[in-house]
């Protein structure tokens, strides 16, 4: 199984949003569609900047709650690990 841990953007350097998911393509598309309520609609949290890919759901949730607890600059510095200029990166995932 694909397990995937994501951060979505909504401007570089803004408002993020950490989730965790089975289907990364349909949760983002969700996502920029403004299908999902909650703090990624109300924010226009919809840019994905960073995802990891993981084998079970255990270490995918375990990675999520992890980043979630970590200072907003080392999220920060690792999107830019992955993303330095933020670019959006659905159209990359959904070919």
């Amino acid at each position: 199984m694909d397990y995937w841990v994501y951060i979505l953007a909504s401007k570089p350097g803004g408002t993020r949003y950490i989730g965790v998911t089975r289907d990364l393509v349909r949760r983002v598309h969700e996502h920029r569609e403004g299908l999902v309520a909650g703090f990624a609609r109300r924010y226009g949290v919809k840019m994905l900047v960073y995802y990891e890919h993981y084998d079970t759901p255990i270490e995918a949730i375990q990675r999520e709650k992890n980043l979630k607890h970590w200072p907003r600059e080392w999220k920060i510095d690792l999107i830019v690990s992955m993303n330095p200029d933020w670019r959006d990166l659905y159209d990359e995932i959904v070919r």
